[in-house]
């Protein structure tokens, strides 16, 4: 069976999946946020790359309803727009989580519960969606990522990569029209990076429509459709990847830029 491509129970639309305006967050007196602008259709993925502290997860986790932002709106295709100017609801918090599934860094497993047990935790308790149904699919997807046979393995006994291949099985088993990739290779020993982006690759090519905070440039280079530079809480810049890494705009964008690929020992 083949990773279902992009949550294809829902049709194609000229509409934009996801349009997040103005979107505005303060921490204290810090403010992370600064009048985010993202629009994101059907099957593209668009990847957040910046320094530490740029504001990069934050969007993320106001995207899927984890973070409440203090001003500025999120519309997902087909849904209200969200006014977060004005009180928002737990059902409103709750409408947008329906619609992504989020892939943490440090991959949120439940350390008592067996790799099967927590792919269909969601599904099964939160969606409520029959239960052989459940498990059908998420035996599905465990075999899509190599780990048909390790089932019945509680997370301590998988490597870094295995249990964030775990995380994003578990996230594909909600069938969400969004996928949302926190760093998700920040905490895996190098040797382990390559597994994980290789199942992220795939679902790209495959027509899933994702959003990725993520320092591996390659993996922006090759998988994404459009890049965001985001600076001390603002999109820099964007554009195809192509044009971004190649010819960048901004002198912000070339500095960065600059450091990270800069060569081992070079000045």
């Amino acid at each position: 069976m083949s990773l279902p491509e992009g949550n294809p129970s829902i049709a194609a639309s000229a509409e934009p999946l996801l349009t997040a305006t103005g979107l505005r967050k303060s921490f204290g007196s810090h403010e992370v946020l600064r009048s985010i602008d993202l629009t994101l259709h059907r099957g593209e993925v668009v990847v957040l790359i910046g320094p530490s502290g740029s504001g990069k997860t934050t969007v993320l986790r106001s995207l899927n309803g984890l973070e409440t932002p203090d001003g500025g709106s999120i519309r997902v295709e087909g849904g209200p727009e969200i006014d977060f100017s004005a009180r928002v609801s737990a059902p409103q918090r709750a409408a947008l989580r329906d619609r992504s599934a989020m892939v943490f860094q440090h991959h949120n497993l439940f350390p008592h519960l067996t790799v099967l047990q927590n792919v269909i935790e969601g599904p099964w308790r939160v969606q409520r969606r029959p239960k052989d149904e459940v498990i059908a699919e998420a035996r599905a997807l465990l075999a899509r990522v190599g780990l048909a046979d390790r089932e019945d393995a509680r997370p301590h006994q998988l490597s870094g990569g295995q249990q964030q291949r775990v995380g994003i099985v578990r996230a594909l088993a909600l069938r969400p029209d969004l996928l949302l990739f926190d760093e998700p290779t920040s905490a895996l020993d190098p040797e382990l990076v390559g597994e994980v982006l290789l199942v992220i690759k795939e679902l790209a090519d495959e027509g899933w429509s994702m959003v990725v905070v993520t320092h591996e440039l390659s993996f922006a280079r090759e998988a994404a459709d459009r890049v965001l530079f985001m600076d001390d809480g603002v999109v820099v810049e964007q554009g195809a990847p192509e044009q971004l890494f190649s010819n960048p705009q901004h002198d912000r964008t070339r500095r960065f830029l600059t450091r990270i690929l800069r060569p081992l020992g070079g000045d």
